[in-house]
C-alpha cells in the first residue's frame, strides 16, 4: 500500500470505529481485525502502519470528532508529512477543502472537566493517552516468576507486583508455551496488585461478583492455593462462558461459574447469603483508568451512561454487603479515575453501611483516596484503579 492509501485505510476504520461507539458496537481493536481479514492484500507493514495511525488520532481527539476524515486531519496538524497525501489520488484522501472541520485535541471530553480524583491533576492526565505496556501475571500454581521468566527470554520482572513479568510491545504472548501451558496470563499489572490486595483466604469461599472473563478470579484462585471456593458470576453470559477455558489452562479447580439477571443478583446467589468470606465487586465502570489500552472508549461515554453505572455501582455493593459473611471482607474496585466512581461510591457506602468498617488492604498500593487507594499510570505505572476494603461487622 502506498502512503496515501494508508492513510486512506485509516479514515475508513476510524469512521467504523465512530459508528460503533455510537451505537454501542464493537471495540477498536475488533473492527481493525475484522477489516483487514477482509483485505488480505495489506501486508504486515501496511496493517502495522494504518493500525498506528488510526491509534494516533484517536489518542489526540478527546472528544468524539464527526467524521474519522477530521480525526486524521486533526492528527495531520501535528504530522503536516501526513496532509501532503491529501491528494485525491487512486485510494488517497480528497484534497483539503478551505475550513474544513478538523478535530480539536484534548486528552478527555469537556463535560468531564472537574470529575477526576482530586490526586489525579493535570500533568497526570496525559499519562492516561501514552501506550500500555504488555504485563503478564504469572500463575503461582504452576510456577514462581523465576521460571516463567526463564521461558520467555524478553520477559522482566515488573516493578510493583511481585507476580507480574512485562513484555516488549508487540509480542505475541499467546504463541509463547508459557501461556498454552498456563503458566502466565495478560494482566495489567494494576489488576494483579488489586487481587494480592484482596486478601482472599486459603480455603476460604469467595464470590466474584462482576467475574466477566475471570482474569481476577483465576489470580484469586491462585491466591488460594487452589484451596477452597469461588464462586464467580456476572450478567454477561458471553464474557463468563470465556473463563471455564481459562480455568483449565490455569489449572484452577475451586471455581463455579454462575450466569445472574442484572438487578436479581441475589436470587441468583440466594445459596451465598451470608457465607462468603470475601467478596469482590470488580464493578462495571466508566474504564477512564484504560484510555492508554482503549483510547476510543472516551468517544462512548456520556453523561447519561455514568449516571447508570455509579446507580449500578452502588447496587453491587449492597449486594455485596448480603453476601459477606459477619466479619469477612468486601472489596470494590473500578477501573476509574473518576471521583463519583471511586472515593464518592466508598464513601456513600459507609454512609449507607456504616456498621462496615474500612479496612487496609492486604498490600500496600497506590496512595489513600479518601477510604479506599488510587492507583494511576502517571504515578504508578499502571491502569488507573480505585479500590477500597471494608470488614463485614461480626
Amino acid at each position: 500500500m502506498r502512503a496515501a492509501a494508508r492513510v486512506h485505510s485509516a479514515i475508513e476504520l476510524l469512521d467504523e470505529i465512530l459508528a460503533a461507539a455510537r451505537s454501542g458496537g464493537p471495540a477498536a481493536d475488533t473492527i481493525i481485525s475484522l477489516y483487514f481479514k477482509a483485505r488480505r492484500y495489506a501486508g504486515s507493514k501496511d496493517r502495522r502502519a494504518v493500525r498506528d495511525l488510526v491509534y494516533r488520532a484517536i489518542r489526540r481527539a478527546g472528544e468524539p470528532p464527526q467524521t474519522g476524515r477530521a480525526a486524521m486531519l486533526g492528527l495531520a496538524e501535528d504530522s503536516p508529512d501526513l496532509l501532503s497525501l491529501f491528494d485525491g489520488s487512486p485510494h488517497a484522501p480528497a484534497p483539503v477543502s478551505e475550513g474544513e472541520k478538523v478535530a480539536s485535541a484534548a486528552i478527555a471530553p469537556a463535560w468531564l472537566a472537574g470529575r477526576f480524583d482530586p490526586l489525579v491533576v493535570e500533568a497526570e492526565l496525559a499519562a492516561l493517552l501514552e501506550r500500555a505496556p504488555l504485563d503478564l501475571r504469572v500463575n503461582r500454581l504452576k510456577a514462581s516468576r523465576a521460571e516463567a521468566a526463564a521461558t520467555i527470554a524478553e520477559a522482566m520482572p515488573t516493578p510493583l507486583s511481585p507476580i507480574g513479568l512485562r513484555l516488549p510491545e508487540g509480542y505475541q504472548v499467546e504463541q509463547s508455551a508459557a501461556w498454552k501451558d498456563g503458566l502466565v496470563e495478560v494482566q495489567d499489572e494494576g489488576s494483579q496488585l488489586l487481587a494480592l490486595g484482596c486478601g482472599a483466604p486459603p480455603g476460604g469461599f469467595v464470590v466474584d461478583l462482576c467475574a466477566g472473563a475471570g482474569g481476577k478470579t483465576l489470580a484469586l484462585a491462585a491466591e488460594m492455593a487452589n484451596q477452597g471456593r469461588i464462586l464467580a458470576s456476572d450478567a454477561d453470559r458471553g464474557r463468563l462462558s470465556r473463563l471455564a477455558a481459562r480455568r483449565q489452562r490455569a489449572g484452577v479447580a475451586i471455581v463455579e461459574e454462575r450466569l445472574v439477571d442484572p438487578g436479581r443478583e441475589l436470587g441468583a446467589l440466594a445459596d451465598a447469603r451470608g457465607a462468603a468470606d470475601l467478596v469482590l465487586v470488580d464493578a462495571p465502570c466508566s474504564g477512564t483508568g484504560t484510555w492508554r489500552r482503549n483510547p476510543e472508549t472516551r468517544w462512548r461515554l456520556t453523561a447519561d451512561r455514568l449516571d447508570r453505572l455509579v446507580k449500578l455501582q452502588a447496587h453491587l455493593l449492597d449486594v455485596a454487603a448480603e453476601l459477606v459473611r459477619p466479619g469477612g471482607f468486601v472489596v470494590y474496585a473500578v477501573c476509574s479515575l473518576l471521583q463519583e466512581e471511586g472515593r464518592a461510591q466508598a464513601e456513600a457506602f459507609g454512609t449507607r453501611r456504616s456498621a462496615f468498617v474500612s479496612d487496609a488492604l492486604a498490600i500496600d498500593v497506590g496512595r489513600p483516596s479518601g477510604a479506599g487507594r488510587l492507583l494511576t499510570p502517571g504515578n504508578d505505572g499502571t491502569d488507573g484503579f480505585f479500590v477500597a476494603r471494608w470488614r463485614a461487622p461480626c
